[in-house]
């Protein structure tokens, strides 16, 4: 069993373990069970989300832990992210007041901005037109960006970060930030390694996190014909080699590239099995050979709300 986590250091000296459980698209009713076995085997890091609808059960799980005294509030790295419909300044603390609050654990220690993109304001979640697109509102995502910053200077969340911004959407938020961006969350694995950004972001004291770092196979974005890192036969074929699963080789290849990882899982043995990758390495090589395999494929794009001019990966925008 790996013995220890490894952590990254934030721009406002904070740590973050490069290892974290993702818990996007995990089935209700089994996250609570999922967070403790996770935390019994060594991880500290939890990644989660108001857009999942399961951070109560999230919360849930880490609170148990704390309570049989397994770790202490601080020991727990806890990330969340304003969902698309609180984007208005005037929302922005009230949505993290509301996640603090249905996690019940006192504070965020990273807060991301989920999307660029604002949905229209109110209780629906996803507010649908009757063709099944969003109902997007103009606020830019700077203006969002000033309003986590005061969420920040009020104590409520240690660090703040965004998610989904490609390098010149990023630059434009280090334009007006007062508070350093403290992470930047992205889709990464072999198919969208986005060197270019990753780079830029370690040029910048921006620490990266890997999400969907298996390609993401349940995405309803997914197209069925289109293969997945995870069953690529060079990932599988080097995962035989050396005595590991596919899943391990990918999350290895990201904490090789400097990359925290949260791959998600509900399943205890793949919980433990991904927590292995800290403890093998691979070779020039075979980093090599992974970065080999980029196709800037995207798995996750919610094609809903292509219609917003913020959208980072709408048609139109990916044309410029």
């Amino acid at each position: 069993m790996a013995s220890s986590n490894v952590y990254a250091d934030l721009p406002n000296g904070r740590k973050i373990p490069i290892l974290g459980l993702g818990t996007w698209n995990s089935k209700q009713g089994l996250l609570k069970t999922a967070v403790m076995s996770a935390i019994d085997v060594g991880y500290r890091h939890i990644d989660c989300a108001y857009d999942y609808q399961n951070y109560g059960e999230v919360g849930e799980g880490i609170r148990a832990k704390i309570a049989e005294g397994k770790v202490t509030r601080e020991d727990i790295f806890y990330t969340d992210k304003l969902w698309c419909t609180f984007h208005h300044p005037d929302d922005v603390e009230p949505a993290c007041r509301h996640t603090i609050e249905k996690t019940g654990l006192e504070y965020i220690d990273l807060w991301l901005m989920h999307w660029p993109m604002a949905f229209k304001r109110g209780d629906a979640q996803y507010p649908t037109d009757d063709k099944g697109n969003y109902f997007c509102e103009d606020i830019d995502y700077t203006e969002t960006w000033k309003a986590m910053e005061k969420v920040y200077e009020k104590g409520l969340v240690r660090a703040i970060g965004v998610s989904n911004l490609p390098l010149e959407w990023l630059q434009r938020v280090l334009d007006v930030s007062k508070v350093p961006i403290a992470n930047l969350q992205v889709e990464l694995h072999p198919y969208l390694t986005q060197v270019e950004l990753v780079e830029f972001c370690k040029s910048k004291g921006i620490t990266v996190t890997a999400y969907s770092p298996l390609g993401s196979p349940n995405s309803p974005d997914l197209d069925t014909n289109r293969s997945v890192p995870i069953d690529d036969p060079v990932v599988v074929e080097m995962a035989k080699k050396k005595g590991k699963t596919p899943a391990q080789i990918l999350i290895r290849f990201q904490m090789q590239r400097g990359i925290n990882v949260v791959p998600k899982s509900t399943n205890a043995t793949r919980i433990a099995e991904n927590f292995e990758s800290y403890n093998f390495e691979l070779t020039e090589g075979e980093m090599a050979e992974l970065l080999s395999l980029n196709k800037n494929m995207r798995f996750v794009k919610y094609h809903e709300s292509f219609n917003s001019p913020l959208h980072p990966f709408s048609p139109e925008n990916m044309k410029k």
